[in-house]
């Protein structure tokens, strides 16, 4: 059987991973600054996160949501505490595409609509009703077009508004910094703005901060860098570390109902000991501080380079778009100075490295890059 191949592969192979470091099947050793698509939140392979993981799963592995999980309700005090919004509620998942599928669907339980609002150069996961909000016909199959799906241009207040008067919006979902897109923080005032219209016409507002949240733009979610208090967030990747878990953080006004919403294998024993051992090592290693510091750093750094168009970002959630195509760039990065990076579009590099960057391993970056760049 062959497998179903729909990624462009690089011809590495990691089999180690440590704090920052990957190392493949010949030994060679590679800063990792993508982290896996900002998966890898506080480094391969911690020792509490083993110890977490490996714990539970001598205990029990797994048994369905018909059962009380206590470490459902660990988890869920211990990331409101963290995170600032103690008083949300935590609908437990698998993926940041399910954590979106159940934001969209309760937004239209709640308001009794069918439409939805998404943002140019906007990704919000590759299932049925997210994939139709994504701007990217090429993942949008005939069954997922919908005339529900409307997508506007990011930052633009006026056709929200227009749109928003027809009261037939159900929720708008904005990314907290957009990733994909080509790491695009919201304008100005945008966000807040948008939150007064939605709560105007009925709307709730949605924020996807799966790639942008978990301490990654240097606050626990990056629409913290305003007072926006969304109805719906939804979190994912750093979240688990590798491991498969997702979540949708919903406002205490939003009351359930038996049956409103459902998952198999959300949170799970061992989901919840992979997210448990994440917020520890977040809080002990006060790694969203580390990320404002060392992103801060990075990015001054960075925009003295005259090769880079534009550089774009908080913490460590990084875009740097040049006026060329980046693939030979990359190249030279990954096979002669042994940096992963990751990319958006033909001319932006993505830097989504762990939480637990230093400046010394900033710096390593920053030489490459330069000489690569002469």
């Amino acid at each position: 059987m062959n497998l179903f191949d729909v990624y462009p592969l690089l011809d590495i192979t990691p089999v180690k991973g440590e704090g920052c470091y990957i190392w493949d099947e010949n030994g060679t050793k590679y800063l990792d600054l993508y982290g896996g698509h900002a998966v890898i939140s506080v480094g391969h392979s911690h020792p509490h996160y083993i110890r977490r993981l490996t714990s539970q799963l001598n205990e029990i592995g797994f048994y369905s949501n018909s059962v009380q999980i206590p470490q459902q309700k660990e988890l869920a005090a211990k990331l409101g505490a963290i995170s600032g919004y103690p008083d949300y509620q935590l609908f437990l998942v698998n993926s940041g595409a399910e954590a979106n599928e159940n934001a969209l669907k309760l937004a239209s339980f709640i308001t009794g609509r069918k439409k939805i609002i998404g943002f140019k150069k906007g990704f919000h996961g590759r299932t049925s009703a997210v994939v139709a909000v994504t701007d990217n016909p090429k993942i949008i199959a005939p069954v997922n077009e919908t005339d529900n799906a409307i997508i506007l241009p990011f930052n633009n207040l006026e056709l929200l508004e227009e749109q928003l008067k027809t009261k037939e919006i159900a929720g708008v979902i904005i990314e907290g910094i957009q990733g994909i897109g080509g790491i695009h923080i919201p304008a100005e005032g945008f966000l807040v703005q948008a939150e007064k219209l939605c709560k105007q016409y009925g709307t709730l507002l949605i924020l996807d901060e799966i790639q942008s949240g978990y301490g990654r733009s240097g606050k626990f979610f990056a629409h913290q860098y305003t007072q926006v208090k969304p109805d719906l967030i939804t979190v994912a990747k750093g979240m688990g570390n590798g491991f498969p878990v997702g979540a949708l953080l919903i406002a205490p006004e939003i009351k359930p109902w038996y049956g409103m919403l459902g998952t198999t294998f959300g949170g799970n024993y061992l989901a919840c000991a992979a997210s448990l051992a994440v917020l520890e090592i977040m809080k002990d290693e006060e790694l969203i501080e580390n990320a404002l510091k060392v992103g801060s750093y990075l990015i001054e750094k960075l925009k003295v380079f005259s090769g880079i168009k534009e550089v774009r970002g908080l913490g460590l959630m990084i875009g740097l778009e040049f006026d060329r195509p980046i693939n030979d760039i990359r190249h030279v990065l990954l096979k002669k100075h042994h940096v992963f990076t990751g990319v958006s579009g033909a001319n932006t590099i993505r830097l989504l490295s762990p939480l637990t960057l230093n400046i010394e391993q900033a710096d390593v970056f920053i030489e490459a890059l330069a000489a690569t760049l002469e």
